[in-house]
């Protein structure tokens, strides 16, 4: 794997990489398997914590409110994090940003575990959710102009998978500290992002970012002389967004991004509360019940992994449009067996990684088609605001689960309804174009 990036005068090393082109990766890896791994981490001690939070009892009715609220000022978090940073992102640099977003994460993810009231947890979820919905929009926009011309997709699909060891790691973490308490796992948390901290250094901006930064000067250097189209690179980033030539690519790729959240986000919120209410069911429960639980999810993760690493292969050899809506029929179809179609956890550890291969796997699609459908100095802000204003409408979607599940009969039928959601990213398919044999654009 080679990229047309000439930013340093590293030979190319391991697999052809070299080591910028290693610790950008890397970084944002890290960056997204850390994303991941905190929302894996409160879905596993959404129950306890909430009990606790309550006065030590909650029903299932104050369990699926209270739960759905905090999940939701979450993703609202996310939402305004990924969308305010990815502005940022286009002004001040990839590099930078990220940064900035990993400082806010690590901080208010630990505060998260000091929380006395469930407006607390709210408050820090939110707080953390700001970093947190940064670094994933802006590492698929720098790693997309590091890795330009060859092999773009495969390495962004190889990138993602760090979403799929979100819930490997945190399965793992909360089998180890889940007995000391649900606030020592939100304390753990916070390691992966001093390691991050320590591997940034050295990343610099990728050159079609200082080609952006140079461009700007010198419209600004020309003034009143600037031609119309200097006078409109130079509109804000987000006004651009709504623009004739981009509009319907943000209609197209924010459709998509809202369909494949709120087929996720239910799952990934309430999935951990699913299968310990079922394991119930079979008289498995407290500290009996942790171990299968996290390894559950672990499963779901390992699929995910491979969801996530496949796709930029599948992409490259059918293209884009098919391969998104591959996964999405896959994520509707193996999540309604799993909800709908298992009475018992007997199957769970046979059905979990084959929903977890496409109901995360299409997130490489995000990674991948979003950056091709925009040009350089808007792609942040467009992956950003994809991203974000999905995360605005789905950060509804684990309330409505939560709020369903009294007239839905359980948590199994009210996150089967939400995961058919992904019928709009198929819809934003149909309607897209293909950008399989596109450059991407400057």
């Amino acid at each position: 794997m080679q990229s047309s990036t000439a930013i340093t005068a590293d030979r190319p090393g391991l697999f052809g990489l070299t080591t910028y082109q290693w610790k950008v990766f890397l970084v944002t890896w890290m960056g997204w398997a850390l994303d991941s791994t905190d929302f894996g981490l409160f879905a596993f001690v959404l129950r306890p914590a909430v009990t606790e939070l309550l006065g030590g009892s909650a029903t299932p009715a104050q369990l699926g409110t209270v739960g759905g609220y905090l999940a939701m000022v979450g993703l609202m978090g996310w939402a305004c994090g990924g969308l305010l940073f990815g502005i940022i992102a286009d002004y001040i640099g990839r590099v930078r940003t990220l940064a900035l977003s990993i400082v806010v994460f690590s901080v208010f993810t630990a505060c998260q575990g000091f929380s006395q009231t469930p407006f607390q947890l709210g408050l820090f979820r939110f707080l953390a959710g700001l970093g947190t919905g940064a670094e994933s929009v802006v590492g698929i926009a720098l790693v997309a102009e590091v890795f330009a011309e060859n092999n773009r997709a495969k390495v962004l699909g190889i990138m993602m998978t760090g979403g799929g060891f979100g819930p490997l790691i945190g399965g793992q973490i909360y089998n180890l500290v889940a007995p000391y308490g649900w606030r020592s796992v939100f304390f753990v948390g916070i390691v992966p992002a001093l390691l991050l901290l320590l591997l940034r250094r050295g990343v610099h901006e990728p050159e079609r970012f200082q080609a952006v930064r140079e461009r700007r000067e010198s419209i600004k250097v020309r003034g009143a002389a600037a031609s119309d189209a200097d006078q409109a690179y130079m509109k804000f980033s987000f006004l651009q967004l709504f623009s004739p030539a981009l509009r319907f690519s943000t209609l197209v790729g924010l459709l998509f991004c809202v369909g494949t959240l709120l087929s996720i986000w239910t799952s990934q919120i309430w999935l951990p509360t699913i299968q310990s209410l079922m394991l119930q069911k079979e008289g498995i429960t407290g500290a009996a019940a942790i171990p299968k639980v996290g390894n559950g999810m672990t499963l779901w993760g390992l699929g995910a992994i491979v969801g996530y690493a496949s796709f930029g292969f599948i992409a490259d050899a059918i293209g884009r449009k098919p391969t998104i809506l591959f996964y999405n029929f896959g994520a509707i179809a193996s999540g309604l067996l799993l909800y709908a179609g298992l009475s018992t956890y007997e199957y769970y550890p046979v059905v979990l990684p084959i929903f977890g291969f496409f109901v995360f796997g299409v997130f490489s699609g995000h990674a991948v088609y979003l950056p091709e459908l925009f040009p350089t100095h808007v792609r942040a802000t467009a992956v950003s605001f994809c991203n974000g204003a999905g995360r605005v409408v789905t950060s509804f979607g684990p309330l409505v689960a939560g709020l369903l599940v009294v007239p839905f009969g359980s948590f199994n039928n009210a996150a089967a309804v939400m995961t058919c959601f992904a019928v709009l990213s198929i819809i934003a398919m149909i309607m897209g174009r293909e950008t399989r044999h596109d450059e991407l654009p400057h």
